[in-house]
């Protein structure tokens, strides 16, 4: 239903996740030469947890925040609010998310009627629903793909290792981010 409203020109329609990166990925799929060993090198560990939330309106954006450990209910109402505002200027936003607890807190419903007071409307995905949800896809591919096997020094050089995947997604993908 929502998708068609989409064709239609009726709603802009987001999808909201979280997720969460660390300085080392797990190694890849990749070729070696016969009687060589595959061998990953990585630093000690230092540094913490790097985790993004972000906004997919497939084909057209992608905005996004990160966060040194996890998104907190504070990191996930101030990105709700960028978008509330985006929605009194446009009129038609739709958020499509998780149940996750922070989505659905007291200090988030006390907002719920502001928000669509405003054009901003959210609707929940069903619990183990996560294949509902398109930006689950571009959580694994920025995974797998541009920060395959690669280990960081710190938190700097993780986030901007996430910020670089991203770019070169939005290009492939020819969305802004």
């Amino acid at each position: 239903m929502l998708e068609l409203s989409v064709a239609a020109g009726e709603i802009d329609l987001k999808y909201l996740d979280e997720s969460g990166f660390c300085a080392w990925s797990e190694p890849s799929y990749s070729y070696y030469f016969r009687g060589q060993q595959k061998r990953l090198e990585q630093s000690k560990p230092r540094g913490r947890r790097l985790s993004i939330i972000g906004f997919l309106q497939p084909l057209i954006s992608f905005v996004y925040g990160l966060v040194i450990g996890g998104v907190s209910r504070k990191s996930y109402i101030q990105m709700m609010e960028l978008e509330a505002a985006e929605a009194q200027k446009t009129g038609r936003i739709t958020v499509v998310q998780d149940n996750r607890p922070i989505h659905r807190c007291k200090q988030v419903q006390q907002l719920w009627s502001k928000w669509e007071a405003i054009s901003l409307y959210i609707f929940f995905l069903p619990k183990y629903c996560s294949q509902m949800n398109p930006i689950e896809l571009e959580w694994q591919h920025l995974k797998k793909s541009e920060l395959a096997s690669k280990s960081f020094e710190d938190d700097l050089d993780l986030a901007y290792a996430v910020i670089d995947g991203i770019q070169t997604r939005g290009e492939r993908g020819n969305y802004s981010t």
